[in-house]
């Protein structure tokens, strides 16, 4: 009996083995498939199941980058790291330090406050909630990417034209005020904007009397064990890394240039694919903010075919985002570097990576399918 129990034994290990290999195998085609598209200079993909026992990490770059890069170098995350701003907003909630609920004036000066939000000749800049910043339905404009009413440019196409400047919270608020028009009334529609994440990132380092990068450090960071993740141009990792990986618009490189502070609350956030799935993995099971808070941050609102949109979190139904017979599902975020990070919780495993380049952000989510797609098939 022992030696048929012995053999059995032997037999499953094998088994399991082949199988792990083919998804490696399997995982890898598609992670190359990726870097042969022309306008991809680089890339960088973990997929991790505790429960599964998956750990597959990729890192490659195009024969035209100086040097190769590892899972060791940190990778701009750009509106990833929304979900971390909102996180600290739900600490301070829980902390006793505000509610969701709360009007925002109550945390701002009334310069800050005076025509944040004009519709129609009539001021509603008291009506915003620190919930409609989160959410992205107060209605603010996008000083990032958003239309100016005199068409000039807006803060993303001003990058490159002073790559020197550095941008201040305060500087990129008055820009929409002044540069642009709301969308509708608070609480009565939703349109994606940076401006309410620069108004959080505010509000966290007034209500906690610290920096934004400093807060993160404190109870984020430092009790996840995310050694490798800083704010760009505000802070440094805990530890020494190596340097970020480049990132691309076309040929441009855009990660060293100082204009990206402009990027900050919304989009500064920089990070290895290791510690992004800590991040996650602490927030799925409540490690840093409670269990209540989370759940309530995970409460849905319509923003686009097959997604919905939390408080600085993101949920997509591949069923209907492809018009496909899937299961699938997954809560996380993207970012406009085409970076990503994903949980799917009916395969219990998270998904991080980037493809580093602006042109390729809309393809993640196709690809991040593909992926989860061959893990279900095994």
């Amino acid at each position: 009996m022992r030696d048929c129990l012995h053999f059995l034994t032997v037999i499953f290990i094998a088994v399991n083995s082949y199988g792990q290999q083919h998804l490696d195998t399997g995982i890898k085609q598609l992670f190359d498939a990726q870097m042969e598209k022309t306008e991809v200079k680089n890339a960088f993909l973990q997929v991790y199941s505790k429960s599964k026992g998956i750990n597959i990490q990729f890192a490659d770059s195009d024969d035209h980058m100086e040097d190769a890069p590892t899972m060791d170098n940190p990778i701009y995350t750009a509106s990833i790291t929304k979900m971390f701003t909102a996180t600290a907003i739900g600490i301070l909630k829980d902390k006793g330090k505000l509610n969701f609920e709360d009007q925002i004036y109550r945390y701002f000066p009334e310069q800050l406050m005076k025509n944040l939000h004009v519709l129609d000749g009539e001021e509603y800049s008291k009506d915003i909630t620190i919930a409609h910043l989160l959410q992205h339905t107060s209605g603010l404009p996008d000083y990032f990417t958003g239309t100016t009413v005199d068409g000039s440019p807006n803060i993303i196409n001003q990058l490159l034209v002073d790559t020197d400047k550095y941008w201040s919270p305060q500087e990129m608020i008055a820009f929409s005020k002044e540069k642009m028009e709301p969308h509708f009334v608070p609480g009565q529609g939703y349109h994606y904007t940076d401006t309410e994440y620069v108004l959080l990132a505010l509000i966290i380092e007034n209500v906690s009397g610290t920096t934004l990068d400093l807060f993160f450090q404190q109870y984020i960071f430092e009790p996840l064990g995310m050694d490798a993740s800083y704010i760009n141009l505000k802070s440094t990792p805990i530890k020494k890394q190596l340097p970020m990986a480049k990132f691309y618009a076309g040929d441009i490189a855009l990660s060293s240039i100082q204009s990206l502070s402009a990027d900050w609350g919304g989009g500064g956030l920089v990070s290895t694919t290791q510690d992004l799935i800590q991040f996650l993995v602490g927030f799925q099971e409540d490690k840093i903010i409670k269990k209540e808070t989370r759940l309530t941050m995970q409460h849905w609102t319509h923003e686009t075919k097959g997604m919905e949109y939390g408080f600085g979190i993101r949920k997509v139904s591949f069923n209907n985002l492809f018009d496909t017979d899937t299961h699938l599902e997954v809560i996380g975020h993207t970012g406009s570097t085409a970076s990503f990070l994903w949980y799917c919780p009916q395969l219990d495993t998270y998904i991080a990576g980037t493809l580093n380049q602006l042109e390729a952000s809309k393809s993640t989510l196709n690809w991040v399918f593909e992926i989860l797609s061959l893990i279900d098939q095994h």
